[in-house]
């Protein structure tokens, strides 16, 4: 079956205007200011007039698996479910297995990810996690990265964190170079995904990493970049030296993403470096707000939403961060990311005056309809 979206708004996630769009199957097919199907032609019509359309949310940091367990068994969290994933407008999620590597394996988190991938969103996962030696499925990073599909890179690795094992200047070296020779014989991103904690050092371990090698900065993700004011500006440094930072949503200690972006847009020339993670799943900060003290993958579009409506930034410069830029990062553009003839049909359509979920469309199958799943997991009621 053909679907037609319907007089849209759309972005691509630059603004090209009102447009009709084909898909057929998994696939964009056409793109034209009017579309008038052929009358044998087995169609739905989805009208998105008075809506904004722009590519499904890519989620480049989400506990798959769970995370938690910081204060023992009954805090680790469960896992994350398929319809919770949708409803948050996201089509696109790289799972990480973080501080729990007893408990939790590399051989679930790609299990995990398989699964939603066949209910019916797109996965990939790093392989590693914050203890020495790091996890790994194969029993070194290189191999995972070059033989297993879904891995695009090495992390969630911790540094400046109190939970971490500490990585050694050496370590960093080796973890960088599994991840880049990775990258290179899987054909691959090759990234080395650095969790960031509060700790005094913050991303110096990073920049004598880079001073001290020649490694491509591009290859480098820091991330939880908003979490206090010093990871920040050194985050902000990081951008002109051609890295790439990734903010978490939700923070609330340090800058929220309101603030950060608002911040961040006055460095316009280094935009394609920002992205922005739910971080979901994994444990946070307990408060009235969050009183189970998880962090919700639906706070990525709560946040996005808050840039444009409250802080007044611009649509089209906001979901770059969750579209093209990570697209491009993990190597998925122009398949990901994008609105383009032959690009995935993962489709996000939102209500252009409250940014409210009319319909998402993942892998060309509407899978969201009024910010309600009409697509549930094989166990979920």
């Amino acid at each position: 079956m053909f679907k037609l979206l319907s007089g849209g708004h759309c972005f691509v996630p630059n603004d090209m205007g009102i447009k009709d769009m084909l898909v057929c199957a998994d696939k964009i097919c056409m793109i034209q200011d009017k579309i008038i199907p052929d009358s044998q032609w087995k169609i739905e019509v989805i009208d998105c007039s008075g809506c904004l359309i722009c590519p499904g949310l890519i989620d480049g940091h989400v506990h798959i698996t769970g995370g938690g367990g910081e204060q023992g068994p009954a805090s680790r969290v469960p896992e994350l479910g398929f319809s919770e994933i949708i409803e948050a407008g996201v089509t696109t999620v790289v799972g990480v297995l973080g501080f729990d590597s007893i408990s939790r394996s590399i051989a679930g988190l790609l299990t995990k990810a398989r699964g939603l991938e066949a209910e019916g969103i797109t996965t990939f996962i790093y392989t590693g996690s914050y203890g020495s030696p790091t996890e790994t499925l194969t029993g070194r990073p290189l191999n995972d990265i070059v033989l297993l599909d879904k891995v695009v890179g090495i992390g969630e690795i911790a540094i400046s964190d109190y939970r971490s094992y500490h990585p050694t200047l050496s370590d960093l070296r080796n973890l960088a170079s599994e991840a880049q020779a990775g990258g290179m014989l899987g054909d691959k991103a090759g990234i080395l995904h650095l969790h960031v904690g509060d700790g005094k050092e913050g991303l110096q371990p990073l920049f004598e990493l880079i001073e001290q090698s020649d490694f491509p900065t591009s290859m480098f993700v820091p991330t939880h970049i908003n979490r206090n004011p010093q990871v920040f500006e050194q985050g902000m440094g990081f951008l002109p030296r051609g890295g790439n930072i990734d903010l978490t949503a939700g923070e609330t200690a340090g800058y929220s993403i309101p603030e950060a972006l608002s911040r961040l847009l006055r460095l316009r020339p280094h935009l394609e470096r920002i992205t922005i993670s739910s971080d979901g799943n994994g444990s946070s900060p307990v408060s009235d707000k969050n009183p189970a003290g998880i962090a919700a993958i639906g706070q990525l579009l709560n946040d996005l939403r808050a840039a444009v409506l409250e802080a007044k930034l611009d649509f089209a410069s906001v979901i770059k961060t969750v579209t093209v830029n990570p697209a491009q990062l993990l190597k998925l553009y122009p398949r990901k990311g994008c609105i383009q003839t032959g690009s995935d049909a993962d489709l996000l359509v939102l209500r252009r005056d409250d940014l409210a979920i009319q319909t998402l469309l993942a892998k060309g199958e509407v899978v969201v309809r009024d910010q309600k799943s009409v697509k549930r997991g094989r166990f979920e009621n």
